[in-house]
Order: C-alpha cells, then sequence, then structure tokens
C-alpha cells in the first residue's frame, strides 16, 4: 500500500513539474518567439534545474512540440464543448467553427499554432499534432453535415482541408486586428451555402 502511495505521489509530482515546464515555456514562446527563447530561460522561468527540463524534455523542439500540443488539446475541448446533440449537423459544424475562432483568440495561441508551429515542427509535424485533436473534430464534423446535406457526394477530405485553410486565415484576421463579429458573419454565410440543403 504504501509503495503504491509513493508511485502515485511520484507520478503526480512528475506531471505537476511537466505541467510547470510547459506554463514556463509557453509564456516565453508566446512572448518572445520559439528562435529567442532558449532552455536555460524555461529553466529560470519554471524554477526548476536543467536536469528536471530534459527528464522531461529531450530539447527545446520536445518541449514546444508539448506546448502545441496542450494548445491543440484546448482548442479541441472548446470544439467539444459548442456541440448539442439536437442541432443540426450544419448548425453543429457552424457552432465548432466558430468556438475555433473564439477560442484561437486565447493570448498567444495564434503565434504558437499558425506561425511558430507549422515553422518549427514542419507541416507534416503539425499536422501529426492535429490529427489526434481539431482535424480529427473538423473532419467528422465535415463527413456528418455532407451526410445530411443536399451534396453528399462532394469530397468530404479536400473540402475538410479547404474549411481548415479559411478558419486558420479567419483566425488571422482576426489576430490582426479584424473585426471578430465581420469575420464569423462571413463564415456563416460560407457554411450555410455549403451545407444547408
Amino acid at each position: 500500500m504504501q509503495e503504491e502511495i509513493e508511485r502515485r505521489s511520484n507520478a503526480q509530482r512528475s506531471a505537476e513539474m511537466r505541467a510547470r515546464l510547459v506554463a514556463a515555456a509557453r509564456a516565453l514562446f508566446v512572448a518572445q518567439g520559439f528562435a529567442a527563447t532558449s532552455t536555460p530561460a524555461i529553466v529560470e522561468a519554471a524554477g526548476v534545474t536543467r536536469g528536471a527540463l530534459y527528464h522531461h524534455f529531450a530539447d527545446k523542439a520536445a518541449i514546444f512540440r508539448a506546448v502545441v500540443e496542450a494548445e491543440a488539446a484546448a482548442l479541441a475541448d472548446a470544439i467539444e464543448a459548442a456541440d448539442r446533440p439536437e442541432m443540426t449537423a450544419a448548425d453543429r459544424f457552424l457552432a465548432g467553427g466558430l468556438a475555433y475562432l473564439r477560442a484561437m483568440q486565447a493570448p498567444g495561441r495564434v503565434r504558437l499554432l499558425l506561425i511558430d508551429g507549422p515553422a518549427v515542427l514542419g507541416r507534416e509535424g503539425l499536422r501529426q499534432v492535429e490529427a489526434g485533436h481539431t482535424e480529427a473534430s473538423l473532419r467528422r464534423g465535415v463527413q456528418e453535415a455532407l451526410a445530411a446535406s443536399a451534396r453528399p457526394g462532394v469530397p468530404a477530405e479536400a473540402l475538410a482541408s479547404l474549411l481548415s485553410a479559411m478558419f486558420e486565415r479567419a483566425a488571422l484576421d482576426i489576430a490582426e486586428g479584424g473585426k471578430a463579429e465581420d469575420v464569423e458573419a462571413a463564415i456563416g454565410t460560407v457554411l450555410q451555402a455549403v451545407f444547408r440543403p
């Protein structure tokens, strides 16, 4: 019993240390960007030793990936929270899209996921992160909305890719000062044209 308690507390301490490092790294990556952030700065901001950092992460790119994974998970959670089973498939897709745009307004998220993310992880590396989070939600939503629409012959994969690009561009536009309500209204118009019978 004592050994099980110690194991759990060790696992808990390890998880807390990892979370502390990720939070410190996130703040620095947002403030300075990936290139200007050093591992000694992350160690100092987290208040830990270099050994602690390298126990959990092989290098700066690995901790950056962990930050991006946490951001992608938070984004997917926001999208899922907007889902209401009583809505039509088209309305559910629109609600998820608007939830994405609003969640992308979290400070630093656009920089992490849309600017530094592809630059640091590469497009394929970022796709791997997104595959288990937002991309999965997007593809599922497109398939459901197409199945319920009068356009079931539209290639779902191609449409999902195009809509993903639209949402990313919309998030960038808002981050650069575009009016969120105008962007949301335009997206609503596009999605109605695509998914409404």
